[in-house]
């Protein structure tokens, strides 16, 4: 692996640990969703409660994201600081834990990076969709 490929190793890992940001986010809207239900369910109006309970249930695949771009990030690190020697060796190491299927090994740097990149883009997507149920849940609360 060259400098360039590590450079782009690291700055990849960085992008990634910079979404944790959305990860906390996420968790705090799940948190104070399943709150929320937990104490004040049964006195909510039902389009609200509705919507809490579809941020708490947005929270699953949110934290599953969260984690994947984590593991990313720390891949990404390994790979930058020559702790992980190659893309190859990677993947074999994943396939080893189950994390990813048995492959050739050939796919180019530049693909991986995309890919991580997408995968921080979908938990983006979860975390704005918890973002804007919450709102629809705060605005169809009933504030006596």
């Amino acid at each position: 692996m060259n400098d360039d490929d590590r450079a782009l190793c690291a700055a990849t890992a960085g992008l990634l640990r910079a979404g944790g940001t959305l990860a906390l986010w996420g968790l705090a809207l799940s948190v104070i969703s399943a709150l929320v239900l937990a104490l004040t369910g049964r006195s909510l109006p039902s389009a609200a409660w509705a919507a809490f309970a579809v941020v708490a249930l947005i929270a699953l695949p949110e934290r599953y994201l969260a984690m994947r771009v984590r593991l990313e990030a720390a891949l990404f690190d390994g790979l930058a600081g020559s702790m992980i020697a190659s893309g190859p060796s990677m993947d074999r190491a994943l396939a080893t834990l189950g994390l990813r299927r048995r492959a050739d090994g050939t796919r180019p740097l530049v693909d991986r990076v995309f890919e991580a990149r997408q995968l921080m883009q979908r938990h983006g997507i979860a975390v704005i969709a918890q973002t804007i149920v919450f709102a629809m849940a705060l605005a169809t609360q009933d504030w006596r």
